[in-house]
């Protein structure tokens, strides 16, 4: 480096005693310039060369817990390699459930005997199913899926002379998102139920008219019709309380925190959240893939991801499932304590690589 240095300062002093003495514009000023521009560049290719910087290129194929994926790797000194790639996790598909409620009891009971008796949801989803013709399921299906995509950018560092073994650092970055659940289609039409029941509710509680038809005031002929139900149904529906998915517990304040379906699409989401910037940690082993061939290699990745401590579980209403709810019971629960328990996220991943060059 220090021959590179003296050597541009050499090339640099001839060209400006040259300059000072020429002044009829000539073009060998250009020339010098030229020169020493190619001497500066070639000097440092020489030094990549000399030290083995980027003068070999590496393609992988991984797969793992981060998802399947593609990265290049290039040596930038004699035990330090560079990695970029992007990985992508396959959209598979799991179905967890949400239990319906009524006025804060559950959609289905059993004796001491373990008979099946009547509930307050039996006898309004007969109810519900007579005024619009919908049958309402004790439950509704929500469908999850992974969204995790993410670019990541590696330094791999070999500590021991057979090269074999690595530690690793860097980052992944990607969406926040990194997985998404909604209802099913399936369960389309109890969530229209439910949704036109807890408008009629709403109208019970204010004794507002069900149906409300404006008319025209200068048509006598068409005064338009307010129509309410009669106070036994009234006062049946309001004895009933609201429809909705018990969930869990308000951690602020302690009361029952029961979703309902957005009210403009009709629908019930949930969408699991992370930092984007994800830093990483770890270490593997590798060697060659098959003794005679030098130019394929596998390794073994373990590290862990730091997604930003307890990710997000956010439903449609702005309810963050980890963070606002306790008590969550079910399979949703064991679905939210797994994720709300995994601070860090674990990579295992192996690697198959080919030498290009």
């Amino acid at each position: 480096m220090k021959k590179i240095v003296l050597a541009i300062a050499a090339a640099l002093t001839v060209n400006l005693a040259y300059a000072q003495g020429n002044t009829d514009g000539s073009s060998k000023k250009n020339v010098f310039a030229t020169e020493s521009k190619k001497f500066t560049l070639s000097s440092v290719t020489d030094w990549m060369k000399d030290n083995g910087v980027f003068q070999n290129l590496d393609v992988s194929v991984t797969a793992g817990t981060t998802g399947i994926g593609i990265d290049v790797a290039s040596r930038v000194h004699e035990n330090v390699q560079m990695r970029m790639g992007y990985e992508y996790m396959p959209r598979f598909k799991k179905s967890i459930y949400f239990p319906v409620e009524v006025g804060g009891k559950p959609a289905v009971a059993y004796d001491a005997n373990g008979n099946r008796v009547e509930t307050t949801f039996d006898r309004l989803s007969k109810m519900l199913h007579e005024l619009t013709g919908f049958t309402v399921e004790d439950e509704v299906e929500m469908v999850g899926k992974p969204t995790v995509n993410n670019f990541k950018f590696l330094v791999d560092v070999f500590p021991f002379k057979n090269k074999h073994w690595h530690v690793t650092g860097g980052f992944y970055w990607g969406p926040s998102q990194f997985a998404y659940a909604e209802n099913s289609t399936t369960a389309m039409t109890s969530l229209l139920a439910v949704s036109m029941y807890n408008q009629i509710y709403e109208k019970c509680v204010k004794d507002e008219p069900i149906i409300q038809i404006e008319g025209d005031e200068d048509d006598p002929n068409n005064p338009g019709m307010n129509i309410f139900l009669n106070e036994a149904y009234r006062q049946k529906i309001l004895n009933y309380g609201r429809m909705g998915f018990h969930v869990g517990d308000k951690k602020e304040d302690g009361e029952p925190y029961v979703m309902e379906a957005d009210a403009e699409s009709g629908m019930v989401k949930v969408r699991a959240k992370s930092n984007s910037f994800k830093p990483y940690l770890g270490f593997g082993y590798g060697g060659k893939l098959m003794k005679s061939r030098d130019d394929w290699q596998v390794s073994f990745d373990a590290g862990m991801m730091f997604w930003g401590g307890t990710p997000s579980l956010i439903t449609h209403d702005g309810t963050n499932l980890t963070k606002d709810v306790e008590n969550i019971t079910g399979k949703v629960g064991d679905w939210v304590d797994f994720l709300g328990g995994i601070k860090v996220y674990p990579v295992l991943q192996v690697r198959f690589t080919k030498t290009i060059f």
